[in-house]
């Protein structure tokens, strides 16, 4: 059994079809049954099709065909009781989408080279921690990561001195093996040989700033002795 509206909608796309050889738009069904908005109307289309009187065509935007009619429905119109009506050509009507989607293209396969890095314990960005020696095991990284010349390594970043520079918590970092860095680098800083610290480098006379990224943390100034660079930022690594 069809309600009034599933029974109203199929008469006027019916109706319509039959007239101008193409069904009606979203718009001119919701006007004529007094609906409010198109949502009511791709409620009763996807009832007609649950119910198999009408069928959206695959492949094809916005295109119904009417499979069969109601008996009361065919006799009104002029069909053979619960059958199709085989003169219809399926037509695009308005909706939503595109009436001309671009073809999808299928991409290039890349092959991206990988290399394993030793992940070096933890540094801290934060309040500096002790000097990190040991590897606690490896992590594969993309071999596009690997900048410039040295080695390389990997530390899980613990603390949040450096959020605003994108470096969260729980990060895994990877930095090239220097002993100098540029104003403005992210180093790998050791701090009077005890220490190690994840900090923007600034160089200021004789005495070397290590800046956090994070208004809650003061920039720590040091002398020039007391600071040593171990390595430079060139990566990070992020699991959700």
């Amino acid at each position: 059994m069809l309600t009034k509206k599933q029974l109203d909608l199929l008469d006027f796309i019916q109706t319509r079809t039959q007239r101008d050889g193409v069904p009606p738009s979203f718009d001119e069904m919701k006007e004529a049954l007094d609906l409010r908005s198109k949502s009511g109307i791709h409620r009763l289309i996807t009832a007609l099709e649950e119910r198999g009187f009408i069928r959206r065509l695959a492949h094809r935007a916005r295109a119904l065909e009417i499979v069969k009619l109601p008996d009361a429905l065919a006799e009104k119109h002029g069909l053979k009781a619960g059958a199709a009506q085989g003169s219809f050509a399926p037509r695009v009507i308005d909706g939503d989408r595109p009436d001309n989607p671009p073809p999808s293209r299928a991409l290039p396969v890349q092959t991206i080279e990988a290399l394993e890095l030793p992940v070096m314990g933890r540094i801290a960005a934060g309040v500096p921690i002790e000097a990190i020696s040991q590897i606690s095991h490896s992590v594969t990284v993309p071999s596009s990561m690997i900048s410039g010349r040295g080695e390389h390594y990997a530390l899980e970043v613990r603390g949040d001195s450096m959020i605003e520079a994108g470096i969260n918590d729980g990060d895994v970092v990877v930095i090239r093996e220097t002993s100098v860095a540029d104003n403005g680098d992210i180093v790998v800083a050791l701090v009077e040989d005890q220490e190690a610290t994840l900090k923007r480098f600034m160089r200021r006379g004789s005495a070397i700033a290590l800046e956090a990224a994070n208004p809650a943390y003061e920039t720590r100034v040091y002398a020039d002795h007391q600071v040593k660079v171990q390595g430079r930022l060139v990566g990070l690594i992020r699991t959700y």
